[in-house]
């Protein structure tokens, strides 16, 4: 039992979520009304296709695969993951804080259509309209497919680094086909998501991670 947590110390950092959980959802209990609207006219040049709720849903197992495939595979990894997904969560909802924001384009849902209308109605029945700019969806899936690109172990593996971006693409696309986010959203995502990739995958940043984890592998 010693060995197993010695070895899999590197799991504290799922403290974040004590941070990050009881924020997200006094924020979904505080911001009801009386938010900035984001709403463009490319939106309503989307369709809205409930098809999108699959990828849209995939998120949860893209995650939750990524970083627990780094967890076991390689410690380093996981840490510059975690960094790089934990800083813009935190970005995202420090925004939310100061500039409440919301969308008012969901449409009128029939649950009873099918499957995939079901599965939408059940989303935004637990999912409120606001909190929206920048997508958090969409920065996780972009931070996490960073992670996927910048891996030694999958890069011996182009097939999945290719599965990996046709779903993070697919996930991000989802985010404004339900109406979940306007483009504006999307867009700020991935702006955040640029100007804090350097925070795990900067040449500065990484080449003093990889030389302090050479030396620790190499005792």
């Amino acid at each position: 039992m010693k060995k197993l947590i010695q070895k899999y110390r590197h799991a504290w950092v799922a403290v974040y979520f004590l941070l990050y959980g009881p924020w997200f959802i006094w924020l979904e209990h505080t911001v009801t009304r009386d938010f900035h609207v984001i709403h463009t006219e490319i939106d309503d040049m989307i369709p809205f296709s409930e098809y999108f709720i699959v990828p849209y849903l995939l998120w949860f197992v893209y995650m939750f695969g990524v970083v627990m495939y780094f967890f076991f595979k390689n410690k380093h990894d996981f840490y510059r993951v975690c960094a790089y997904l934990f800083s813009g969560m935190t970005i995202c909802l420090m925004i939310c804080t100061v500039f409440h924001n919301g969308t008012d384009m969901r449409p009128a849902i029939d649950p009873q259509k099918n499957v995939f209308t079901w599965l939408v109605s059940m989303l935004q029945s637990i999912d409120t309209s606001t909190n929206i700019f920048p997508s958090i969806h969409v920065f996780d899936s972009v931070a996490a497919h960073v992670a996927v690109m910048k891996s030694e172990d999958l890069g011996k593996h182009p097939h999945l680094q290719k599965m990996s971006l046709v779903l993070c693409v697919l996930i991000c696309a989802s985010t404004v086909f339900l109406k979940q986010h306007s483009v504006v959203d999307v867009m700020g995502a991935l702006v955040l998501a640029y100007i804090l990739y350097p925070v795990a995958y900067g040449s500065s940043t990484y080449a003093i991670s990889e030389r302090r984890y050479r030396r620790k592998a190499l005792g």
